[in-house]
């Protein structure tokens, strides 16, 4: 199986090699002849974790969504998180992953 190493990336690596297999086919094969696909994809992972570490962080703080919330209404403030995440996601989806 060519693709077995593609489980020592993390989880936004993979999508972003699944979107260039299906999108750039020759900048995987550039990239894997230039032997940096593996170390491009890790540190695609790695910026895509930091972003939404970063967006979740400001949102939350944005949002008044902190730890008093949690304290008063800890499944209000598990929704409302859930929800920001999934908003930093999808922009990290879209600003990093698919381009």
């Amino acid at each position: 199986m060519k693709d077995s190493w593609i489980g020592q990336v993390g989880v936004w690596g993979q999508r972003h090699y699944q979107y260039l297999k299906e999108n750039k086919p020759t900048v995987v094969n550039v990239m894997r002849m230039n032997g940096n696909l593996k170390s491009y994809l890790r540190e695609i992972d790695e910026q895509a974790e930091e972003m939404i570490f970063r967006l979740v962080k400001q949102m939350a703080k944005d949002e008044g969504v902190d730890e008093a919330m949690k304290r008063r209404d800890q499944l209000y403030w598990v929704g409302r998180m859930n929800n920001i995440r999934n908003r930093a996601e999808e922009i990290v989806l879209r600003e990093v992953i698919c381009v």
